[in-house]
């Protein structure tokens, strides 16, 4: 057997695994998205079956209309949007300054924030439930807001400390002998160049933010203000579960996520390996 025999059998061997583990993985989503178009008597007799013998769009109409589900959907936008602009903003600037002047000093700050970073949520639930209570802003977007750019902020700063230190300093001096201030160097110079970090931090704390569970089931308990992670749960009732209901809701949150991942991904994975380099 020859070298070209081997690399084809062996690359052969390597695309059929990777076709294999690529189907388990997308079957559950494909299964979720067929599941939604089925009716109620399909779910109950042939909950496995891949594709609906009824098609029917009752359970969208039923969970977007009679449930409300898109006011669900745009609370959560709106407050991932809102902490992801704020995380980004705040981080970038701590991150820069960080860098450029506090460097020796700004090692242990990142070491501190990553280490704040650990404590389960569950450990600050009741700290942050009585501040909340205490300052009013239970059931209210902002107290939300708060608590995601508490945890948001320090993961966020960490990583983008990693990315500006891959800024070459003989760049921003040369902009500086060419008479353009701080601020207009970190803008229209050292940021741009860290664009793809910049990138992946966004869409990390967006989809953190969109996803959060917890602090969402403490503080949120006007139906119109739960963000889509607590709409979702409160589809899975006391005694019945709405199987049609709750794979609609569950394929309108996922399947926007996975479109716009195919887009971005390269983003994604350019910025993760830009700030590997360090």
């Amino acid at each position: 057997m020859n070298y070209r025999t081997k690399r084809w059998l062996v690359n052969g061997v390597a695309y059929l695994f990777l076709t294999i583990v690529a189907i388990v993985f997308v079957f559950p989503l494909v299964w979720i998205v067929a599941s939604s178009f089925k009716s109620g008597t399909d779910l109950a007799s042939s909950p496995i079956a891949l594709l609906p013998q009824h098609f029917t769009l009752e359970n969208y109409t039923r969970v977007l209309i009679d449930m409300g589900f898109l006011t669900n959907l745009k609370n959560s936008l709106i407050v991932s949007s809102v902490t992801t602009v704020l995380t980004v903003s705040v981080s970038c600037l701590g991150a820069y300054s960080i860098v450029r002047f506090f460097p020796n000093f700004g090692r242990r700050i990142t070491r501190v924030l990553i280490a704040s970073y650990m404590f389960p949520p569950i450990l600050l639930a009741v700290p942050f439930s009585l501040v909340m209570v205490k300052i009013g802003l239970v059931n209210t977007y902002t107290g939300l807001i708060l608590t995601y750019l508490s945890f948001s902020i320090p993961y966020a700063l960490w990583m983008l400390v990693g990315f500006y230190q891959t800024v070459p300093l003989e760049i921003e001096e040369a902009a500086k002998v060419d008479g353009a201030g701080r601020f207009a160097i970190f803008l229209t110079i050292a940021s741009p160049i860290i664009l793809p970090g910049i990138v992946a931090t966004t869409i990390y704390t967006f989809i953190n933010a969109f996803n959060e569970f917890l602090y969402s089931l403490l503080f949120m308990s006007d139906s119109s203000k739960m963000p889509v992670a607590v709409g979702l749960y409160s589809l899975t009732g006391t005694e019945v579960l709405d199987w049609g209901a709750l794979m609609a809701a569950s394929t309108c949150v996922v399947v926007p996520s996975v479109i716009v991942f195919m887009f971005i991904q390269k983003h994604i994975a350019a910025g993760l390996s830009e700030g590997a380099v360090k």
